[in-house]
């Protein structure tokens, strides 16, 4: 059960992120969540919207390198130290995190909160890490139950 993320390539300079980002919702695409990492020549944006391949193809032909990630997405129990439970059980399994960002809080889930927080792990341990979140009782999300929330 993965999502797809659009990583997009973006030159480190004053207004390309808001042309990245204007460009998108120009195209009816809404930003669910986001996270960006820079060096001094240019950074990464990382975001999750409804129709991942038509978002990168609409990037491609403005000009930007996007491309789609395989990503996991999961509701983490929203209270002190519930992500190093779920961190802890993938680290039982011995899967790494290349990295994690949340995006939203305090969304209804059984009978508690829970934030949803996406993971990248290794493709060939994909399987194994939603079977270890699941055995915590972690609840998984797809690419339908994000766009509702």
């Amino acid at each position: 059960m993965t999502i797809k993320q659009v990583s997009v390539f973006i030159e480190n300079s004053p207004g390309a992120l808001a042309l990245a980002t204007r460009l998108l919702g120009d195209k009816g695409f809404d930003l669910l969540a986001l996270t960006l990492a820079d060096t001094s020549q240019f950074g990464i944006l990382r975001c999750l919207v409804a129709r991942p391949d038509e978002a990168v193809k609409a990037l491609a032909e403005a000009g930007f390198t996007a491309r789609t990630t395989d990503m996991l997405a999961a509701l983490v129990p929203d209270r002190p130290g519930g992500l190093a439970v779920v961190l802890d059980a993938l680290a039982a399994k011995g899967i790494g995190v290349e990295y994690c960002y949340s995006f939203a809080r305090s969304i209804k889930s059984g009978g508690g909160n829970g934030a949803a927080i996406v993971f990248r792990v290794e493709d060939a341990r994909i399987k194994d890490a939603v079977e270890a979140l699941e055995r915590v009782s972690v609840s998984m999300l797809d690419a339908a139950r994000l766009d509702s929330l």
